[in-house]
Parts: C-alpha cells; sequence; structure tokens
C-alpha cells in the first residue's frame, strides 16, 4: 500500500477566525513577507488541496509565484508546480477559473453521483476520481500516496479544515493570526462545529510560535495532544 502524504494544514485568520470577510474580492488577511513564507511551502509539496467553495469565492491559481522556487523544483527533478487539487461533491465548478488554466497538472476528487457530470465538465482540465457515495477522505489520501505525493499543503476552506481535524488526518497545521477583526454575521470561520479528537481538553502541541511583521505564525502537531 502507497504511504499517504504528509498533511500540512495552511490558514489565516482575523482575531475573531475568520478566513474572509462577506465583501465580494477577498480580504487579504496576511502581509507580503508572510505571503512569501506560504509560496514557499507551496514549491515544497507535492500537491496543493483546495475545496471548491475556496475556488469559486477566490478564483485561486494556486502557483508557486517565485521563478527560483519553480527552477529549484525543476532542478531537483519535480514538476514546475505542485499537483493542484480540489474537491466538489456537485461537480458544478466553471470551467473559466483561474485553477484550470495555469500552472501543471490538476486532479478533482468527487462522489459517485456527480462523477460522470465532473469528468464531462472539467475532463479537459484535469483528472478526475470519485472519492466514493460521500467524499472519502481515507481514500483521497490513498490516491494521492499512490500518485506519488509525498507532501500535501492544504489551503482550505473552512469545511475541508474541519473534515480533515475533525478525522485526525492533519500531521501539521500553520496558523496565522492576523491584527483585524472581521466582525461580520456570515463571514467564514476557519473552523465549524465538529468531534474533534480527544474533545475540548485535549491541547495540541506547539512547535512555533513566530512574529511575521505584524502577523504570528503559529504551528501546530494535531495528532500529539495531551
Amino acid at each position: 500500500m502507497a504511504v499517504r502524504p504528509y498533511v500540512l494544514l495552511s490558514a489565516a485568520v482575523s482575531v475573531d477566525g475568520r478566513l474572509d470577510d462577506t465583501a465580494r474580492d477577498r480580504l487579504v488577511l496576511s502581509n507580503q513577507r508572510d505571503l512569501d513564507r506560504v509560496d514557499g511551502e507551496r514549491a515544497a509539496a507535492d500537491a496543493i488541496l483546495v475545496g471548491a467553495n475556496t475556488l469559486r469565492k477566490d478564483n485561486s491559481r494556486l502557483v508557486v509565484a517565485h521563478s527560483p522556487s519553480r527552477s529549484r523544483r525543476i532542478a531537483g527533478g519535480k514538476s514546475e508546480h505542485p499537483l493542484k487539487v480540489t474537491v466538489t461533491a456537485s461537480a458544478e465548478l466553471d470551467p473559466g477559473l483561474a485553477f484550470w488554466h495555469c500552472g501543471g497538472a490538476k486532479l478533482v476528487f468527487t462522489v459517485d453521483a456527480a462523477f460522470t457530470r465532473a469528468r464531462r465538465a472539467l475532463g479537459a482540465f484535469a483528472d478526475v476520481v470519485s472519492a466514493g457515495p460521500v467524499l472519502d477522505w481515507s481514500l483521497l489520501l490513498d490516491e494521492l500516496g499512490r500518485r506519488g505525493v509525498e507532501r500535501l499543503l492544504v489551503e482550505g476552506g473552512g469545511s475541508v479544515h474541519t473534515q480533515l481535524l475533525a478525522l485526525d488526518l492533519v500531521d501539521e497545521l500553520h496558523l496565522v493570526i492576523a491584527p483585524l477583526l472581521v466582525g461580520e454575521v456570515g463571514a467564514p470561520a476557519f473552523l465549524g462545529a465538529a468531534p474533534y479528537p480527544g474533545g475540548a481538553t485535549a491541547r495540541m502541541k506547539l512547535l512555533e510560535a513566530r512574529a511575521i511583521d505584524d502577523v504570528v505564525l503559529l504551528r501546530y502537531a494535531p495528532k500529539i495532544r495531551v
């Protein structure tokens, strides 16, 4: 059996725990130095995963921005950009999204009921795989492992973060706290309610706390709880 990838979950949130506000344009929570750090994490990853709702909202490109990082990937025998992965239960994703038209290979995970629709709508841009009657994250990670993905960077959104943490599938969490208060009803939260492993009193191991200009990076090992 292929080894599952190391799962790194990355998010930037406001002080009140929001990933974004309710405006049409994406709220930039981080600063340039931290965005450069995230680009380095993308360059170190074999695949980047983002949920369909985040794609629709942000129209994310999910590519390695810095040319030297891309060159180092190529010199190391890797593709210029990591594999780009999304998950969708409905297969309702606009073929015009930037995600499909830049970077390297793409992979779509969907569910059995939407597989034919997803392949018809998105098969020209991506490999399409069903992850079961409902999205099975264990199956998804197994499939990525079979495809040679050793390090998976997960960039959102809140539903994806919630599911992976609740299933205890995250090896490392990078949480950036921005000095902003969103304060809007309906603004997307970092996490939702879920039966998280160990319950409310289980404390994750802190690996690092670091100021990056006006934001703070917290690195946790979610599988190590006390």
